[in-house]
């Protein structure tokens, strides 16, 4: 990777909603999802459910060795917003498509950003990772 790290968003929408409204299930994920793709834990997992009336809902913040990745989940409308940052490259795909199952979702969207310089297009993603989203 020549820019200095890979940050994607992945929305995974119509959440099993039992599943986003469990702390321990949205723990089991990061977890997982750091084993998946090879990031290193820095520190527990900080996950807190707050807000009020239809905006509430579980936050997460997990602190890796190569940066952080962040979730929030929409209890009124059973989304995942799950966003990753990471000087060490990961495959977007393989994100979207573990977040979309372990949620049980109806369908899961994307997208990245290469930071840092040289911005990357989204061409050269492609054809260097062969990654469609």
């Amino acid at each position: 990777m020549d820019a200095w790290g890979l940050s994607s968003n992945i929305d995974v929408r119509g959440c099993d909603p039992a599943l986003i409204r469990s702390a321990a299930h949205i723990q089991d994920y990061v977890i997982q999802l750091c084993k998946l793709i090879n990031m290193t834990r820095y520190g527990d997992i900080q996950i807190h459910r707050f807000g009020t009336d239809n905006k509430e809902g579980y936050s997460f913040f997990q602190l890796i060795e190569t940066s952080n990745i962040s979730g929030h989940f929409s209890e009124e409308l059973n989304i995942a917003f799950i966003d990753i940052f990471s000087c060490r490259e990961y495959d977007v795909e393989i994100v979207k498509q573990f977040t979309l199952e372990f949620f049980k979702g109806a369908a899961a969207y994307g997208s990245y950003i290469y930071r840092g310089e040289p911005y990357l297009t989204r061409d050269a993603f492609y054809h260097d990772q062969g990654c469609k989203l």
